[in-house]
């Protein structure tokens, strides 16, 4: 079993005992609902309906015109919940549905994934727990709040570095004693099969529609596509649909936090080592004795000492390619966009945007970039003035 969902030799499926017969359960259900005409209709309507898809590609003139180039935000920003997490939470709530569980549990960082199951949760009645460590309770209680209004109970995590991966550690021990009922939506494209495949089918929307909007708005396919990638659903998400397109470039943009040198980051692909976390073998943050490194960026989202599989077959086979930004870049990034068209792109995408800003005067004018936002940036305004008092 534990060779089953590999990308190359990465992913895999390696969890105590107990947990296999729930993913196997899990992995049946989704290969039987996924293309089931009622569900995929299901589906379609709420997509359009609650979470508002499609998102619009938009053209950013004023920050184009800063950088050089031509830069097209993909806008999950606007969906309910004000990011692309809705994709997957109602895409895995919908099948929880279907596989009659009655409860959801979840686990999150930035707390876009936890507001968006805990909306998911509200919608289809169900009983729903966030596990949420306390150092990102503290940066993102606008987001705790939210979830505490649709319903939600937020279980504090005080052990390990209080982030997302104790979270995750808490989400897993807390569904092994309760996997009759509840059903674990994972909220990035990592851990065990089947996850990486779920996340993967149900944020695949955003890559679809950015292709054909490219075709539709601009006549041609981008010659870069850029994301943030922590555990990488976003960014496998808008780039599944250019995998074959070999002229296009894909870059993920990792946390390069306060500064690579000071090893205080999460660019896990950028540094990383491989090793198995969570359920998966992939490239992640260790040290020479195997122990799990502390991670730090000023975004919650991205705070993870792991990735998906499926980035790091896509690193290895040379197909996309994955550098890191500081913090100070990201921070200048979000100022930046705030300007010049009037959108606060979360943390998470800023990394992508401070990337395109160091391209400055390095790609010609005619360059089409497609970055994905994949998500708004009001959870982390306080962030902001605490680290940039001056941006007012």
């Amino acid at each position: 079993m534990k060779y089953k969902g590999r990308f190359g030799d990465y992913g895999g499926f390696y969890v105590p005992e107990v947990l296999i017969p729930v993913l196997e359960e899990l992995e049946e259900a989704f290969y039987r609902f996924y293309e089931d005409e009622r569900f995929i209709a299901e589906l379609a309507q709420l997509s359009k309906d609650y979470v508002g898809r499609p998102s619009p590609l938009y053209y950013a003139r004023r920050f184009s015109k800063y950088v050089g180039f031509k830069v097209y935000l993909k806008r999950e920003d606007l969906l309910h919940g004000g990011a692309h997490k809705a994709n997957n939470t109602l895409g895995q709530g919908l099948l929880a549905k279907y596989m009659g569980k009655t409860k959801l549990i979840a686990e999150t960082g930035a707390g876009q994934h936890g507001l968006a199951t805990a909306m998911i949760g509200a919608f289809f009645g169900m009983e729903t727990k966030i596990f949420m460590g306390v150092i990102d309770i503290e940066r993102q209680s606008v987001n705790v709040h939210k979830m505490k209004l649709c319903g939600a109970e937020v279980i504090p995590i005080e052990g390990g570095t209080g982030t997302l991966k104790d979270a995750i550690n808490d989400a897993l021990r807390y569904w092994t004693a309760h996997v009759l009922d509840t059903f674990y939506l994972f909220g990035s494209a990592c851990g065990p099969h089947p996850y990486p495949t779920i996340v993967r089918h149900f944020q695949t929307c955003i890559g679809t529609e950015a292709r054909q909007q490219c075709l539709e708005q601009i006549g041609r396919l981008p010659d870069i596509v850029v994301a943030c990638v922590g555990g990488g659903s976003n960014a496998i998400g808008i780039f599944s649909a250019f995998l074959e397109d070999k002229d296009v470039r894909l870059i993920g943009i990792e946390a390069g936090g306060r500064s690579l040198s000071s090893g205080k980051h999460a660019a896990t692909l950028v540094v990383g080592r491989v090793g198995i976390l969570h359920g998966a073998k992939a490239y992640l943050l260790q040290d020479d004795e195997g122990q799990v490194h502390e991670t730090e960026s000023v975004s919650a989202g991205l705070d993870y000492p792991a990735v998906g599989p499926e980035h790091c077959f896509l690193k290895d086979s040379g197909r996309a390619e994955y550098v890191a930004a500081e913090d100070n870049e990201v921070l200048d990034a979000f100022g930046l966009l705030s300007k010049t068209e009037g959108i606060l792109p979360a943390l998470e995408p800023a990394h992508a945007l401070a990337y395109l800003i160091s391209q400055k005067g390095k790609l010609s004018a005619d360059t089409i970039v497609v970055a994905n936002l994949s998500g708004r940036g009001d959870k982390d305004v306080s962030i902001v003035e605490k680290r940039r008092p001056q941006a007012y």
